[in-house]
């Protein structure tokens, strides 16, 4: 009698099991067959989210984006010639300068590169809150701007009085080039503002890390004869 029971007890278990997993399969296919219109309808509506960024990207960015690269070829004249002021506003033959450029076509690489510009443009004609604003603004995206932006920062922050800010902007750009021609530049820059404001100790450190690490720099003479004179 008891092996009768266990047996049929194993028995009743396997039912039980394979009743559940039928239920469970049966769950599962009311759930897509009731949601079917709900899950079709998401399926299509990411299909044309996708369709709609890329004739966004395609037919609409695009097109803007190489108007905006003509647009400013100009300005980007006027900039290298030093014509700071110029290239921000006029550039002349109908061309938009960079801030017409930042205004008309927002968005595309072309008017973030233009507030980089605008940037330099304005700390070289004395205007630094300008320059620290439009310099903020710009969204580096490559190696050389990214570590320019953080030294013009340091110059724009060094002539409205905020040393602090312009060391931090030149010790930054120095840790991020760690090269024989941009550190030593912002190294010397750093060394300098101590210099000036009287911090001899610091001075001399930034310029020792010049000595010792770029032998080779434009840099390194500048900063053997302003040691000489700290020591």
């Amino acid at each position: 009698m008891a092996q009768r029971k266990g047996k049929s007890t194993s028995e009743s278990d396997e039912i039980i099991d394979v009743v559940e997993v039928k239920g469970s399969h049966a769950q599962s296919g009311n759930f897509f067959e009731q949601n079917q219109k709900m899950i079709t309808y998401a399926i299509l509506g990411l299909g044309l989210l996708a369709a709609l960024y890329f004739a966004y990207t395609h037919f609409y960015m695009a097109p803007r984006e190489k108007e905006a690269v003509n647009a400013m070829y100009k300005a980007e004249e006027a900039f290298a010639k030093d014509s700071f002021a110029i290239a921000l506003e006029n550039p002349g033959g109908g061309f938009e300068g960079f801030l017409g450029i930042i205004d008309n076509f927002g968005g595309t690489k072309a008017a973030n590169l233009a507030k980089y510009y605008a940037g330099i443009s304005y700390l070289n004609i004395g205007k630094y809150e300008d320059a620290v604003k439009y310099l903020e603004d710009y969204d580096a995206d490559d190696e050389v701007t990214t570590i320019t932006k953080a030294g013009a920062l340091g110059d724009a922050h060094a002539e409205l009085g905020d040393k602090e800010k312009a060391q931090n902007m030149y010790k930054k750009a120095a840790s991020m080039a760690d090269n024989n021609l941009l550190a030593p530049y912002y190294l010397h820059k750093s060394a300098i503002l101590y210099y000036s404001e009287g911090k001899s100790k610091e001075a001399a450190e930034q310029l020792e890390v010049i000595q010792n690490k770029y032998p080779d720099s434009q840099e390194f003479k500048d900063a053997e004869k302003l040691l000489a004179r700290l020591k």
